[in-house]
């Protein structure tokens, strides 16, 4: 069992996300399990230290405080300046995004940290259910940033969503239906866009086409429909994902050259590589970049703009998982719970997740041998 769990306050650029709330503090204490908080650390989610401390939590003064403790839960993977933090006795439970981050995983494997990563805890019908909130939160943003980014002063073509009575409304193509494309393509079309939705799954494409009765256009995913549709379209939002490996790029250069000037991209994969061959990742300092004529928006923690919401969505999922791995351990939780197993992605030296070494090109340890 374990006994202490610290929550550190986010360094990555205005991540402003908590991964524990009061509530969740009181659960633990509830089980006899200690929590420490670095100070300030949910006040960009608007979470006193005193709401904390009410709920039975110690508030600690420095991050090294609260990684001095047995279980460590974050929102963003460490940073470099956190690596310092990693030790073997150490269980870390996060957003790791290995395959995006490769120096993350070499510093984890060095330390020899236990490691559980959101992204990749999976029920036994493929659902992800701790990455669906954040791709929920960042799938209906996307629309949002977008519409915002289209206006002329923002750089964009000078475009309305919703077009006017007479006028076109802006043309939105969305490239997946998972979380994230389906609530991207359900908040453009309430907001009366025209939608163009994308995806290899013909029985994903009919359950959106039976729920929006046609408000949504549904096609499936192949280079020359995308082609046609990308050199049409006022924004492309990303949306395409890959369980614990890199997004697959399905936008090519050539096809971001062939759109419109003033045109926008926003690429919600981004924190798994991307899928489109021009991104790369910004900041919510400086979200957006101009390439081929095209404004890129590729902020690689989109929830963390709207962190009370995000915050409450987020830890809703985490915490019965958290409270899981702290209460019975994590050989015992992995051991139980195959969808935890899978969320184990270091322990020991050892990568112990399939598609994650796969990409990163290293040996893979079944969870249980590793454990053991």
């Amino acid at each position: 069992m374990i006994t202490s769990v610290g929550v550190p306050k986010e360094i990555k650029v205005q991540e402003y996300r908590v991964a524990m709330t009061p509530d969740g503090v009181r659960e633990f204490e509830r089980h006899g399990i200690d929590v420490f908080v670095q100070t300030g650390a949910g006040e960009g989610a608007s979470f006193r230290d005193d709401d904390y401390r009410a709920a039975g939590a110690t508030i600690v003064p420095t991050a090294a405080d609260a990684w001095a403790q047995q279980m460590v839960v974050k929102v963003k993977e460490p940073k470099a300046e956190e690596f310092g933090f990693l030790r073997p006795d150490l269980t870390l439970f996060t957003y790791l995004h290995l395959a995006a981050y490769p120096e993350v995983a070499t510093a984890l494997l060095a330390a020899g940290t236990t490691s559980l990563a959101y992204e990749t805890v999976q029920l036994t019908n493929g659902a992800l259910p701790l990455l669906a909130p954040m791709s929920e939160v960042a799938g209906r943003l996307a629309p949002q940033m977008g519409a915002h980014y289209l206006e002329r002063h923002n750089g964009g073509r000078g475009v309305l969503m919703g077009g006017a009575p007479g006028v076109q409304p802006a043309k939105v193509v969305v490239l997946g239906a998972g979380n994230v494309g389906w609530n991207s393509a359900w908040i453009a079309a309430g907001m009366e866009a025209e939608v163009v939705l994308f995806d290899k799954n013909l029985d994903r494409l009919r359950w959106v086409d039976q729920i929006n009765k046609g408000r949504i256009v549904t096609l499936a995913s192949n280079r020359g429909a995308l082609e046609r549709n990308i050199a049409d379209a006022d924004l492309v939002i990303g949306a395409v994902l890959v369980a614990g490996g890199r997004a697959p790029v399905v936008v090519s250069e050539d096809m971001v050259r062939s759109m419109k000037k003033g045109a926008v991209i926003v690429d919600v994969a981004v924190d798994q590589g991307g899928c489109i061959e021009t991104i790369h990742e910004t900041t919510h300092a400086e979200p957006v970049y101009e390439l081929h004529g095209v404004l890129h928006y590729a902020v690689g923690n989109m929830p963390g703009a709207v962190p009370h919401t995000s915050t409450y969505a987020l830890t809703n999922a985490t915490l019965p998982y958290q409270l899981e791995l702290a209460t019975r351990g994590v050989a015992q939780a992995c051991a139980r719970d195959h969808a935890l197993a899978l969320g184990l992605n270091t322990h020991a030296g050892h990568i112990t997740n399939a598609p994650v070494a796969a990409f990163l090109g290293c040996e893979f340890v079944e969870p249980g041998l590793a454990l053991a």
